[in-house]
């Protein structure tokens, strides 16, 4: 579990497939951890990268390594090539929660369709699935490559949701923000609340019909 709070900017120093085909078509990644305080992190703890929950499989002076899987590979952006990612140690009980809560499971990919300065801000504008359409809402929380932004505005279109969220000067140089350009892919993981609400209601809406059979 994580906050969206990235901790630290690290990057991807060296990426090397896996020998074996048995093995899946995955990587191993090296990961030089910046400014990240490793002295707590153990083999198996759970670290974000660039919004993924993956496990620490090596740890090396100032970084560490993770495997990540075809499966992981097909479904996120930014771990199968040299650059910089955010980073998160994963949360402890007691830990403030500035942002909210993460799992890390990466729900899609948006693409950003715009990012520019608006006053001392910038305005990003993401296009979103359409499967995540219902879990996006005014106001409401959503991860983008591991950082925890609010959405301030939702238009639905054919083609998938576009969300526009204002990020602030701090955001931007504090996190993979500040390489980001038009036409990129970026890693979304919805609000969990807005998972489980969506759950119970559909569990609700199909007992009700089928008390009406």
């Amino acid at each position: 579990m994580f906050t969206g709070i990235v901790a630290a900017v690290g990057r991807i120093v060296q990426v090397q497939p896996y020998a074996s085909a048995d093995r899946g078509g995955g990587i191993r990644a090296r990961i030089d951890a910046g400014n990240l305080d490793l002295s707590d992190v153990r083999l198996g703890d759970s670290i974000a990268v660039q919004g993924a929950c993956m496990t620490v499989v090596d740890l090396h002076d100032g970084g560490f390594d993770i495997d990540v899987s075809r499966e992981s590979l097909d479904r996120t952006v930014g771990l199968d090539r040299e650059g910089e990612v955010n980073l998160e140690k994963s949360l402890r009980l007691g830990d403030a929660l500035g942002g909210h809560l993460v799992s890390g499971h990466v729900d899609g990919l948006g693409q950003v369709l715009r990012y520019a300065p608006v006053g001392e801000s910038r305005e990003l504008v993401i296009r979103a699935p359409r499967e995540m359409a219902k879990y996006l809402a005014y106001k409401g929380s959503v991860t983008v490559n591991g950082i925890s932004l609010t959405v301030n505005r939702v238009i639905d279109a054919p083609e998938g949701s576009e969300i526009t969220i204002n990020v602030i000067p701090h955001t931007q140089g504090a996190t993979t923000l500040r390489n980001v350009k038009v036409g990129d892919k970026v890693n979304l993981e919805i609000d969990m609340i807005a998972r489980y609400v969506e759950r119970m209601m559909r569990v609700s809406d199909e007992a009700a019909h089928s008390q009406k059979r």
